[in-house]
């Protein structure tokens, strides 16, 4: 596993330095979440809105293959600024991704930048197509996904939610 940084400059001029997680970043991603609007933590979990324990391992103790989770760091590479997940298929077909941005961070690019990122990592392990799902409130993250090509489609039974989608190079 690579835990070399890359660098990401948000359309603001924000430098992210980017990486996938670590065991060790669980108090950090405590800590990040406790800085992540109570909605916006709702929209990230459908339904959570104090972020617990098990939510944090689910972050920090993946396989590096099907599951990848990452941080985005301030340049000095010491306060998680957002985080991403891509969570795939066993046949790494299809890619679900899930972004969050610390609130006082929020309208600086780091959304969109986290999703550009996780779409390249997608690529670059053969995987299909990506997946969001959002309820029909985020407002922001649904604008975002489609402005980067993602498709949104009614999610079957539930009219809270909306599914967005994207096709990825073979």
């Amino acid at each position: 596993m690579d835990q070399q940084f890359t660098q990401l400059i948000t359309r603001s001029g924000l430098t992210l330095r980017v990486r996938p997680v670590r065991p060790g970043d669980e108090a950090a991603l405590a800590k990040f979440f406790e800085e992540v609007t109570a909605e916006d933590r709702r929209f990230r979990f459908l339904s959570v809105v104090r972020v617990g324990r098990e939510h944090v391992a689910a972050m920090t103790q993946v396989d590096h293959h099907q599951t990848e989770s990452y941080v985005a760091l301030d340049e000095t590479g010491t306060t998680i600024l957002g985080t991403a997940m891509l969570a795939c298929d066993p046949m790494l077909e299809t890619g679900e991704v899930a972004i969050s941005v610390r609130g006082d961070q929020k309208n600086r690019g780091i959304g969109w930048e986290l999703l550009r990122h996780v779409e390249r990592q997608a690529e670059a392990r053969g995987v299909k197509r990506l997946m969001s799902i959002e309820n029909c409130a985020n407002k922001s993250a649904i604008q975002i996904e489609r402005e980067m090509g993602f498709d949104a489609h009614a999610y079957d039974g539930d009219m809270t939610l909306v599914v967005l989608q994207k096709g990825l190079a073979a």
